[in-house]
């Protein structure tokens, strides 16, 4: 989608983002405002209730998600406006279980409105921006892509951070085995099993090594986070990234 018009982004920055890696939100902004987008944040936001509708807790998820339409409602419905966030998970969360709340009622036009100009960052590059190349990103190391489960399965994002990453200078891109297999972090599963989950971290960290990769990069900071855990509790010789981090890198 080409436009004239500059586009204005509300960013929505997860918690998990916001209180253990605020340094991700602040790299969306500053490619977001390279890209000449206006970007905007507002500072009543808070969560888009992922986490409580997971556990079962879906009134108390539809609450927070009538707070989210508030945060984020678009009343003109202006078709130069997005919502954007650093996490497949969210915007999984919004475009899909969001559903189950609104699709009757006094909110359906407004979540309809809401649910098709969310997205996730770089599928918003690529699909709504129509870039797939940061002039000026350099990363010069070599990284395996982790499929995130919810940018896979509810987003359908596979090729988008692929083409960005092949992109940035100095940049090496390799495949490893099963890279659509979870990670095994999935919210409150790491916590109700946790020795199967930590059994898949296991086999996703050594699927990276086996690739001599420097870097595990993803879409989602939830998967990255779940995985450096595994990483450093067990000394492994690699790190992980989130694709914002190295598209802001080098300019």
């Amino acid at each position: 989608m080409k436009t004239n018009k500059k586009l204005i982004v509300d960013i929505f920055i997860p918690c998990f983002i916001d209180q253990l890696a605020p340094e991700i939100g602040f790299s969306m902004i500053k490619i977001l405002e390279k890209l000449g987008c206006e970007v905007r944040y507002n500072t009543n936001q808070t969560c888009c209730g992922q986490p409580a509708y997971n556990a079962g807790y879906f009134n108390e998820a539809k609450t927070i998600g009538e707070k989210f339409l508030k945060d984020f409602q678009n009343k003109e419905a202006d078709e130069n406006r997005y919502i954007v966030a650093p996490s497949a998970s969210c915007i999984g969360m919004i475009r899909n279980s969001y559903e189950n709340f609104f699709l009757s009622g006094e909110n359906l036009n407004q979540y309809q409105v809401l649910q098709r100009r969310a997205f996730e960052f770089s599928e918003f590059l690529t699909d709504i921006l129509e870039i797939n190349d940061i002039k000026g990103a350099k990363f010069p190391h070599k990284v395996v892509y982790h499929d995130a489960c919810s940018a896979l399965r509810e987003c359908g994002i596979s090729a988008a951070p692929r083409e960005l990453l092949q992109n940035v200078k100095g940049l090496q891109l390799v495949e490893m085995k099963d890279n659509t297999t979870c990670c095994g972090f999935g919210g409150t599963f790491a916590v109700k099993f946790q020795g199967i989950s930590t059994g898949m971290a296991e086999q996703k960290v050594q699927n990276a090594l086996d690739t001599d990769a420097e870097y595990i990069v993803s879409t989602d900071y939830s998967c990255l986070l779940h995985l450096e855990a595994f990483i450093n509790k067990n000394k492994k010789p690699i790190k992980v990234i989130h694709i914002a981090d190295i598209l802001a890198s080098g300019w």
